[in-house]
């Protein structure tokens, strides 16, 4: 069975990513993972601000002079503050695995794009995934303006640095097709579809804003099904799905769609990280029982663009299926 696939230009095994996670900051984890079928691992973001915070609070303290505050920091601040921990985290990673290791960025200014960008290639990150969370709470904000955020970051990024360069996206743009072809047009590496943007829920009984973020469920594979469906041999591009891949099932039904790669950390979240056997082991089985000899036997059958039942995807299913009364409770 042959089960490689291309991400990135970069060449995998198969097509099972770790999604982005705490998970990989555990290098033990990431060495269960790569032995139970892993094709890449994608770390936890860097974030700009937990840096700024760090590095302002070290500034604080020196200027204090608040010597006992100051003790609890370890002998070797300077060194340590900033992004080294990050840094040293994709050198270990990238030294006790043989697959490739993609590093996330969440940056906030241009500088710190394209700055932290450039220190994780020198310390030989695979690619750079750029988790551009933006939520356009301004209501002065336009659509224009939000797109325009995205394709300045790309560019800035991919200016500084040589190796590939993703990003994850929302499904929130008035027009996610079209924004997807001026990413590629503009030269992104691939996509990452889609982005769980944290959404709060309210405490009836404290009254106070609950601060989690849910794991993904299977249902939630629908949006991105859609448009992986929709951009599949559009663009040149890879595409990577992400979000409600509970089972082997989800991992082939985006294949079918055109998926490069498929995404998951909510079923490692919830199984464990030798889960990624049992999506791997069963990945084999649905293609065997499909008389598949391969992924690319089946990847993009039934993309938009290969499939003849065009209304499946479009509002003409849509009616159908209001005027048919075909609900699933």
């Amino acid at each position: 069975m042959n089960l490689a696939t291309r991400y990135l230009g970069l060449d995998l095994k198969n097509p099972l990513v770790v999604s982005a996670s705490p998970l990989a900051l555990d290098l033990g984890n990431s060495r269960r993972l790569e032995d139970c079928g892993a094709a890449a691992i994608v770390l936890p973001s860097i974030f700009q601000e937990d840096i700024e915070n760090e590095i302002d609070e070290i500034e604080r303290l020196v200027c204090e002079g608040n010597s006992e505050a100051f003790s609890y920091f370890p002998a070797n601040i300077s060194a340590n503050a900033g992004p080294k921990n990050y840094l040293d985290l994709i050198r270990r990673t990238r030294e006790a695995l043989e697959i490739p290791v993609i590093a996330s960025l969440n940056g906030t200014t241009r500088t710190g794009w394209t700055d932290y960008a450039q220190q994780i290639q020198q310390a030989g990150a695979s690619a750079i995934e750029l988790n551009v969370y933006l939520l356009p709470t301004d209501m002065d904000m336009s659509g224009t303006e939000v797109e325009s955020r995205y394709l300045e970051i790309l560019e800035d990024v991919k200016s500084t640095v040589k190796i590939p360069v993703s990003m994850k996206l929302s499904p929130y743009f008035s027009s996610v097709g079209n924004m997807v072809k001026v990413l590629d047009d503009h030269g992104v590496d691939g996509v990452v579809l889609f982005n769980r943007f944290y959404q709060p829920d309210i405490d009836l009984e404290e009254l106070t804003l609950v601060r989690d973020l849910k794991l993904s469920h299977k249902g939630e594979i629908r949006l991105p099904l859609l448009w992986i469906a929709t951009l599949a041999g559009k663009i040149k591009a890879s595409i990577a799905a992400s979000s409600g891949v509970q089972t082997a099932a989800e991992v082939v039904k985006y294949l079918f769609v055109g998926a490069d790669v498929v995404m998951t950390t909510s079923a490692l979240m919830r199984h464990g990280v030798g889960y990624m056997k049992t999506l791997h082991d069963g990945l084999i089985a649905e293609l065997k029982e499909r008389e598949a000899e391969s992924v690319a036997d089946i990847r993009g059958r039934m993309s938009r663009g290969a499939t003849k039942d065009l209304a499946a995807f479009d509002r003409v299913n849509y009616i159908r299926i209001l005027r048919g009364g075909a609900y699933n409770a």
